[in-house]
């Protein structure tokens, strides 16, 4: 499985276009005497084991893995697998999620020929996590929740040690929404701009205005937040320009707030636009809900890996916070109940900070044992549908 991620690695392939990764995983199952169902857009696929006697339509035990890259540049220059494509690299931990379903995989497969397996399976591997709304709509669309009973996924942490995993029922991400503000107006001369729409000032009102007014319009206790990362307009000094363009992320961490948000924008950008005379348009494109935990498949997650590991030394388990990044598994938490753990893949002894969507992001290859021993102990033992 090593050997498996660090091929994965130098050869990462952005959301839909993991056809390289799709012939790999689907090799190694067919080898394994697996029937892979490769999804209809060609990337990603779904996988049942079921063991000898399996009820028809009985409940499914689901795991999910996430194959795509980012399009960011790999700066592990020391790292003998270092991503062979130019401005693409793993570096939210995909191939390690990746190479833990397939090792799981392969295990439950013998499992299930030597009658240790008592219940069905379903092993996921998605594509285009990174890629809004997220690929997870794709399996689902092709059926790939169909009779899953529990879904479960890790998601590498740099901040939780290799040996461990962080735990958290409820919310443990947030809703993550892009939207993309733009203003048209005449245009004109500085000089006059009582004659014409001062573009530049509506949109840095916009800029600044909107954040707070919708923390004013929502329930603070929703955590929603509005953040802009791109601004552009004109291109003199002395020329109100006709176009201008805001855009960013709009993130929250319950339900409600993320159902609410868009009505809200809309209304409080209608009532700014109509002070400086511009005409706007708000391309809000949803991304995900928050992936909420349920508690009942984290105390599983929780059982499991403390029978499997809690006799070496120190904590396998330890609490973990809510994050405010967007993850596509919360899809799947709108069919059936389960929970995302955060594996733990730092060295003990490494003092180096990494982050994910970072270029020199890296993992303790130790953690995919971990993964695979997890979740073949939920399969096989404390795993319920």
């Amino acid at each position: 499985m090593i050997a498996l991620r660090r091929d994965l690695h130098q050869h990462p392939e952005l959301g839909r276009q993991e056809f390289r990764t799709t012939r790999l995983l689907r090799e190694r199952m067919l080898a394994a005497g697996l029937t892979p169902k490769i999804l209809p857009g060609g990337t990603g696929m779904t996988v049942d084991i079921l063991p000898p006697g399996h009820r028809k339509g009985a409940p499914l035990l689901a795991f999910r893995a996430d194959i795509d890259a980012l399009p960011i540049e790999d700066a592990k220059n020391d790292a003998p697998y270092r991503s062979t494509v130019p401005g693409r690299a793993h570096a939210c931990g995909h191939d390690v999620h990746t190479s833990v379903v397939l090792g799981t995989a392969l295990v439950l497969a013998q499992a299930a020929r030597a009658g240790e397996l008592k219940q069905g399976v379903r092993l996921v591997f998605q594509p285009a996590e990174e890629v809004m709304p997220g690929g997870a709509l794709d399996v689902i669309a092709a059926g790939g929740m169909d009779g899953v009973g529990r879904i479960f996924a890790v998601h590498c942490d740099p901040k939780v040690q290799v040996g461990r995993i962080g735990l958290k029922a409820g919310a443990i991400t947030s809703a993550c929404d892009q939207l993309k503000l733009s203003l048209e107006g005449p245009g004109g001369h500085t000089a006059r701009p009582h004659l014409t729409t001062d573009l530049v000032t509506a949109i840095a009102r916009m800029a600044a205005d909107l954040p707070p007014a919708l923390g004013r319009r929502m329930d603070p206790r929703w955590g929603v937040s509005l953040v802009w990362g791109r601004i552009a307009s004109g291109s003199a000094s002395n020329v109100i320009p006709q176009r201008a363009e805001l855009e960013g992320t709009v993130r929250c961490l319950e339900l409600a707030g993320w159902r609410e948000a868009p009505e809200a924008l809309h209304e409080l950008i209608a009532r700014i636009a109509e002070t400086y005379r511009a005409k706007w348009t708000l391309d809000y494109h949803r991304g995900v809900p928050p992936v909420v935990n349920e508690k009942a498949s984290v105390e599983q997650l929780d059982t499991a890996m403390t029978a499997r590991f809690a006799a070496g030394a120190g904590p396998v388990v330890e609490p973990t916070e809510q994050s405010l990044g967007g993850e596509d598994f919360s899809w799947y938490l709108e069919h059936a109940p389960g929970a995302l753990a955060r594996l733990g893949v730092r060295a003990p002894h490494d003092t180096t900070v990494r982050d994910l969507h970072q270029g020199n992001f890296d993992v303790d290859e130790r953690a995919i044992a971990i993964g695979v021993e997890l979740f073949c102990s939920l399969a096989l033992e404390h795993g319920r549908v």
